[in-house]
């Protein structure tokens, strides 16, 4: 009976992480390969254009990679829990919570950048 239980209560354990890892991964690397490709958009900017765009890019792009990390630590957090019935709530959030980290940390860079 245990071991019917223990089966049971592994079964589809891994699928929101692995919905997850689907979204979460490409859709961070395109926001990190969005936000290095950013400073073009400053190329033909003045001066002063130039060094204000720069002092906020630099706070912008320490945001985007720290919300980066943070979006990766709950996809591991996502997989890393047991798989038991009683956890999969907590899977399903962290799981879910990964992908909105990167949305999160590219509209907090978006904001934090300023464009002439």
């Amino acid at each position: 009976m245990a071991d019917a239980e223990l089966t049971t209560s592994r079964r589809g354990g891994w699928v929101a992480p692995l919905i997850s890892t689907v979204v979460t991964l490409p859709l961070a690397f395109l926001t990190l390969i969005w936000g290095l490709l950013s400073p073009m958009a400053c190329d033909s900017c003045s001066d002063a254009e130039s060094d204000r765009f720069d002092a906020s890019f630099d706070t912008a792009l320490t945001v985007l990679v720290c919300g980066l990390a943070v979006a990766l630590l709950l996809l591991l957090v996502s997989w890393c829990l047991p798989r038991r019935p009683d956890r999969a709530g907590s899977r399903a959030l962290f799981a879910l919570l990964a992908p909105v980290a990167v949305v999160l940390a590219y509209l907090l860079f978006s904001g934090l950048v300023e464009l002439p």
